[in-house]
C-alpha cells in the first residue's frame, strides 16, 4: 500500500479511487532521479511542445511591454 493524491480535489488515500469525489488517484511522489536518464530526451521534447511549438520557439503569454 502506498499513499495517492486524488487529481480532483487533492485528497490523500490509500485506495485508487477518490473517497470524498470518486477521481482517479496517483502517486504524489517525483518519479526517481537517476544521473543516467534514459527517457529525459523525450521528456524534454515532449515539455518543448507543451510549452508553445514544437520548433523550439515560445508562444508569448500575453501583449509586448
Amino acid at each position: 500500500m502506498r499513499l495517492r493524491r486524488c487529481r480532483s480535489c487533492g485528497i490523500y488515500t490509500l485506495r485508487e479511487r477518490c473517497p470524498s469525489c470518486g477521481g482517479e488517484t496517483s502517486s504524489p511522489h517525483p518519479p526517481r532521479f537517476s544521473p543516467l536518464d534514459p527517457y529525459g530526451k523525450y521528456r524534454r521534447m515532449l515539455k518543448k511542445e507543451v510549452e508553445g511549438g514544437g520548433d523550439g520557439s515560445k508562444v508569448p503569454e500575453g501583449p509586448p511591454g
